[in-house]
């Protein structure tokens, strides 16, 4: 149970759908989604494609599911992703726990980065965004959201989304996730 739960909290602090996921490793997305449910256990074979997907060795995969994760995770930890091609840095600030349903991130966009997202990594999944320095676009559920240093969006996505740096610096903001 563990483990389907860390399987799918990976694929959410990525963003992405089970479909991308699928196209990623090859493994068919009924198949994703029944393991992310703990209705099968995974096989090496499978394990091994979902960890090269997420850039994990499996060892580390299985030590986060076998023993409780610190409760602090030192900034000099924080795992930070970037993705070169949208403009986007993403910063995973809380420490890892497969049975806690919140998250923070800080995310930072170029200037003119915009990113869509054509679905919610989980359905219902509710967001609260803070921008920290600049100004950021948010279309959510179709409706654009303007926000300037300091405001604060919050919603549940249900459909897709997109993120517009709409100034000349980057934008730097913290997103809450909370899982349904």
């Amino acid at each position: 149970m563990q483990l389907a739960a860390r399987l799918s909290e990976l694929r959410a602090e990525r963003g992405w759908s089970l479909d991308q996921l699928a196209r990623r490793t090859g493994v068919s997305r009924s198949t994703l989604s029944r393991l992310e449910r703990a209705e099968i256990s995974p096989t090496a074979s499978l394990l091994g494609k979902l960890c090269t997907a997420y850039g994990r060795t499996m060892s580390r995969l299985l030590a986060e599911v076998e023993a409780e994760p610190s409760p602090v995770v030192r900034a000099a930890d924080q795992p930070v992703w970037h993705d070169d091609e949208s403009g986007f840095v993403r910063r995973s600030v809380s420490p890892p726990h497969a049975g806690l349903r919140g998250e923070v991130i800080e995310g930072t966009l170029r200037p003119g980065a915009d990113i869509p997202y054509d679905a919610p990594p989980v359905s219902g999944l509710e967001q609260h965004v803070w921008v920290l320095d600049g100004a950021v676009e948010i279309t959510v559920n179709g409706q654009a959201h303007e926000l300037a240093t300091g405001d604060c969006l919050r919603f549940r996505l249900w459909g897709g989304s997109r993120f517009r740096n709409l100034g000349d610096r980057p934008a730097r903001y913290v997103i809450l996730f909370v899982a349904p």
